[in-house]
């Protein structure tokens, strides 16, 4: 209510002022315009009847030489006859007590003369604060031959008009300031009455806590929407009472079942290298091979490195809080990324670094956690790809450490680009979707970043930048 108050209130000073000035303006012209016409006609029958001299430019000056302040006064306008070149003949601006320099007309105003299908041109023109309106139209003899061009200007004087309208601001004020407290007060009443049930059932929302007994609402008066918010609200409580047991046992239950998924899926990442490692052995073993000892050393290599990544997995789970345990050591990252990449087969992963070399502090069973799960996630997004692609890239930048996945899998939704870091969130129809919230969290820990660009049908890639030191 007080809103659209102040609102009309604007809007009709607003609209007021406008049609104000609009008058005005409309008034000026019209008085102008009959102005100009009474001058006009003045000057005509000077020049048709009354003048002894011949019509002509040269002799303008010398018919309207005291003429012209008559016609001045009476009309009670500025003129001004100039010559078809735009030079002053005579003035109703002069007298022989001042000294006043007209310029010549300039050549806009001639061009524009001759040009305009009236040949007439009006223009306001506003100085130090006041308007005139000035008009430029031909002088013609009785044979209508143009002889020279005559200018009227009029000055406009709206401070009357002004006060007029200061005055009824001030009065429209006065009386929308009545208003106003007017429509404070009933507001004020008005809400009070109103909104006394609502206050009274918002503190009571305010307390409702789900682990405590909460009241219900009771009111003696209310009126029937006010009733049926109350009815909700009891409802409520009595359903949240309920609710709360059953979530104090379902979060105990779910604790237990998530600390099992979590444990079941990270010894499941370093189960699944080592299972390819040896079919890949069983396939490849040739006793007769010179190279036999160091392919076997080789493969007891992998498969060592990721009984340390699932012996780690159960270090780390004997204490949850301090989950993931970092241990740091000086790492050569370009090795360590190649080793966790040895284990899988597939000839379509590529490995591309800018140097030999690129040594960080880090925990090197943390490091090979993190491009596993990143190549393995890669590997399952182009699954169905006729011609799949996958590629690590390690670079250096100033004081980190870049690492990129990139694949031309199928994608990643818009729709769940939000949810890919949250935990037990899957787009697979196997997992329990703890890899990449795992991983991010070892990231994190070293003070790290991870993100993720993706395209639907074009591919993903995931960066992870983890400090040298």
């Amino acid at each position: 209510m007080i809103v659209l108050v102040i609102l009309a209130s604007i809007l009709i000073l607003v609209v007021t002022v406008y049609q104000y000035d609009e008058q005005t303006k409309d008034y000026n012209i019209q008085r102008f315009e009959r102005k100009e016409a009474t001058t006009r006609l003045t000057i005509d029958l000077e020049l048709n009847i009354k003048t002894t001299y011949p019509v002509k430019t040269d002799n303008l000056s010398k018919i309207f030489q005291e003429r012209i302040y008559e016609i001045s006064s009476i009309n009670k306008l500025n003129i001004s006859i100039f010559d078809l070149h735009g030079n002053l003949l005579v003035s109703s601006k002069t007298n022989a007590f001042e000294t006043t320099e007209i310029e010549p007309l300039p050549y806009d105003i001639l061009n524009d003369l001759a040009q305009n299908s009236n040949h007439r041109i009006l223009i306001p023109v506003v100085k130090n604060g006041m308007g005139y309106q000035t008009s430029y139209t031909y002088i013609n003899d009785p044979k209508f031959k143009r002889i020279g061009i005559l200018e009227l200007q009029f000055t406009q004087d709206n401070s009357e008009v002004e006060h007029e309208l200061k005055e009824f601001i001030s009065r429209l004020g006065l009386v929308y300031l009545l208003m106003l407290f007017i429509a404070i007060a009933m507001a004020y009443f008005l809400s009070s009455y109103i909104t006394r049930s609502i206050k009274t059932i918002s503190d009571k929302m305010q307390q409702t806590r789900i682990n405590e007994r909460n009241e219900k609402i009771m009111l003696n008066s209310a009126s029937s929407e006010i009733e049926i918010l109350v009815e909700a609200y009891n409802s409520m409580i009595d359903q949240l009472e309920e609710s709360a047991v059953k979530l104090a046992k379902s979060e105990r239950e779910q604790a237990w079942r998530e600390m099992a998924k979590q444990v079941a899926h990270e010894i499941k990442n370093p189960l699944t290298p080592m299972r390819l490692t040896v079919q890949s052995f069983e396939r490849k073993f040739n006793p007769e091979d010179e190279k036999i000892k160091e392919k076997l050393a080789e493969y007891s290599q992998t498969l060592i490195q990721q009984i340390d990544v699932m012996s780690s997995i159960a270090s780390a789970f004997s204490d949850f809080a301090k989950m993931p345990t970092q241990k740091r050591e000086k790492i050569d990252v370009i090795s360590v990324v190649k080793l966790a990449l040895d284990i899988f087969n597939e000839d379509f992963i590529s490995y591309t670094t800018e140097s030999a070399e690129l040594f960080a502090t880090l925990d090197k069973t943390q490091l090979i956690r993190i491009v596993t799960n990143l190549v393995k996630n890669a590997l399952q997004a182009t699954e169905k790809e006729e011609n799949p692609v996958i590629d690590v890239k390690v670079v250096s930048e100033k004081n980190n450490i870049k690492i990129t996945v990139s694949d031309n899998g199928k994608g990643i939704s818009k729709e769940v680009k939000d949810l890919i870091f949250e935990p037990k969130f899957t787009t697979k129809s196997s997992g329990m979707g703890l890899g990449l919230p795992m991983i991010k969290n070892i990231i994190e820990a070293y003070d790290g970043i991870i993100s993720f660009s993706s395209k639907e049908g074009i591919g993903t890639v995931f960066t992870v930048i983890l400090p040298k030191e």
